[in-house]
């Protein structure tokens, strides 16, 4: 427990912090929208720089042990590419829309400073997509890294400063919280900020709603992803395996649940099997469960590793030269915690009779975890991807594609690109869709007189009166 002098201590030292920020800010936001634009090229070169951004991989892997340095270094950069592809030209300063029908002028404004909460599964890429955002909209930011990504986290602000130095805007506007990261100057930290954006464990984003500062979080993950007998086996294979393979399983978006329509269920395997995941027996999915879950909890020690050091440290029989491993499965909840997510190369496969049975495993294994956030499907049917969104609970349907680079946003599809994706109230969250930089601006807008446009009562309800025998008032 706190004594009150480390209390005033930490309060003291958030302080600090937060008025370097809002001295930068005030005086950034007197930058025009090319002076913004400016700033947000160069902190988006701050971490593709090729140097830069191979630094932060190897780093990120070293410190943290989750993921490979190749997938880390892709992820920086298309993120990043992305992002900057959906930021230009998007207007962030002064007036962004005029409606003259509506008599409505909107300006853009900063929100101030924002208290930025990141994961170490990606402790490059999610802050610099949240700095980035946040200084498009003319804020400043401060970072609260997990322990584990700290250094990362300090290493990417020093090469944004670099940049901020060229540019000539203030350093301030880009700071971290300073090592030991603890969880007394992170929730201090959110209680000081304007604006709280939460990323990473779901204790953080229900923190952050509970900080009297207004907050966006985000959901967790547990993607459910359908073939179903239309699709093309191989082609859906191929791509299963290359998003539960990317950085090792590290995104919230990566498959962790796959059911298969019966029809398509034995070349839908054999396709898999082909890209190099692997079928567990019995024994080899017991073992695995016993490793993969300690107390109720993931096992860190094989969160975001290969499938073969997974199986070679488990002792399986099987997969030791498996990319995916995949255990058969027919229940969801508590007692099956296959169902959940897992952060590693492990994919939980289900059988089902028909597209009806494929939907309603895939409502349950939401309904357990994962709610809110997305549903895959692999079909040459185009009814089916809007029966599921009509249906599932779910904030994203992804239709034929690499699941985990397309929720996030991709270059063949119109998501913005993000790593943090809102999952509506069905995820306890306040936003259903990614993240992204119209979440750190306020709106401020004007109005002006238009000519009237007061409709009559009949206008309104002269349809319902017929409908049910009403008299209509006299005129």
């Amino acid at each position: 427990m706190n004594k009150p002098n480390d209390i005033d201590r930490v309060r003291l030292d958030v302080a600090a912090l937060v008025e370097r920020a809002r001295e930068a800010q005030r005086r950034y936001e007197t930058f025009d929208q090319q002076q913004v634009d400016e700033v947000v090229t160069a902190l988006g070169w701050a971490i593709i720089d090729e140097d830069n951004n191979r630094t932060l991989a190897k780093q990120a892997v070293a410190e943290t042990g989750l993921g490979n340095v190749a997938d880390k270094m892709l992820k920086n950069r298309r993120k990043t590419l992305g992002l900057l592809r959906d930021l230009k030209g998007a207007k962030s300063v002064g007036v962004i829309a005029e409606y003259p029908d509506k008599g409505l002028v909107e300006i853009a404004r900063p929100v101030g400073v924002v208290a930025a909460i990141v994961p170490s599964t990606n402790p490059a890429a999610t802050p610099a997509n949240k700095v980035i955002n946040a200084l498009k909209g003319r804020n400043a930011v401060i970072l609260a890294p997990s322990p584990k990504g700290e250094g990362v986290c300090a290493t990417l602000v020093a090469m944004m400063h670099r940049e901020l130095d060229r540019v000539g805007a203030p350093r301030d506007l880009v700071q971290k919280l300073p090592a030991p990261v603890d969880k007394a100057h992170t929730f201090e930290l959110m209680s000081q900020a304007d604006l709280v954006v939460a990323t990473g464990s779901q204790s953080n984003v229900r923190a952050a709603y509970k900080s009297g500062t207004p907050a966006v979080g985000v959901g967790a993950g547990n993607v459910v992803s359908i073939v179903d007998e239309t699709a093309d086996p191989a082609r859906a294979a191929a791509m299963i395996v290359k998003s539960k393979t990317f950085d090792n399983a590290t995104s919230c978006s990566s498959e962790n649940n796959l059911v298969i329509v019966e029809d398509a269920w034995k070349a839908t395997l054999a396709a898999l099997e082909s890209e190099g995941a692997c079928l567990l027996d019995a024994a080899d999915k017991a073992k695995l469960e016993s490793a993969l879950w300690r107390d109720g909890r993931l096992n860190p020690a094989l969160i975001a590793r290969s499938a073969d050091h997974i199986a070679a440290s488990v002792g399986l029989a099987g997969g030791v030269a498996a990319r995916v491993l995949m255990v058969a499965e027919t229940g969801y909840g508590p007692a099956f915690p296959f169902s959940g997510e897992k952060l590693c190369p492990v994919l939980t496969v289900y059988r089902a009779r028909d597209f009806a049975h494929a939907r309603e495993i895939a409502r349950g294994v939401l309904d357990y975890q994962g709610k809110g956030h997305s549903v895959g499907i692999h079909t040459a049917d185009e009814q089916r991807p809007l029966e599921l969104a009509l249906d599932l609970p779910v904030c994203r349907v992804i239709v034929n594609q690499v699941h985990c680079y397309a929720t996030g946003g991709s270059f063949d599809n119109g998501l913005p690109f993000s790593l943090s994706m809102g999952c509506g109230t069905w995820g306890g969250n306040s936003i259903s869709d990614n993240m992204n930089y119209r979440h750190y601006l306020n709106t401020t807008r004007i109005s002006r007189t238009i000519p009237a446009d007061e409709p009559s009562l009949a206008d309104i309800f002269a349809d319902y009166w017929v409908r049910h025998d009403i008299e209509p008032p006299p005129r």
